[in-house]
């Protein structure tokens, strides 16, 4: 019953160290440029886009289609950042083993 408690234990530690992360993410800012600077995408930790920046070059009217490709482009570039560095932090918080099946975080 002794390593049922510590089990416990370890469990709660790690929940509170799970929305410490969170909290971390969510005020973390990731940012993708394509485009030689053209398009600039900047999203939160927690999956949000929290700026967009358009350079001159990319106002062309004739090409609206290139540049709607450039903002796709940046932002799941800047969302790909975030990706990684919450699995970064899940693997030092887990140790490197993998969540239960079923087991979803809220971000």
């Amino acid at each position: 019953m002794r390593n049922m408690a510590g089990m416990m234990k370890k469990m709660h530690d790690m929940q509170g160290r799970l929305k410490a992360m969170q909290g971390d993410l969510s005020n973390k800012e990731f940012t993708a440029i394509v485009g030689s600077g053209v398009v600039s995408a900047t999203v939160t930790g927690n999956g949000k886009l929290a700026k967009l920046k358009l350079g001159r070059d990319a106002l062309d009217p004739a090409d609206t289609e290139m540049l709607e490709d450039m903002i796709c482009l940046a932002t799941n570039n800047a969302l790909q950042k975030a990706a990684e560095e919450k699995t970064k932090m899940m693997n030092d918080i887990t140790g490197g083993l993998p969540l239960p099946p079923g087991f979803n975080l809220p971000f």
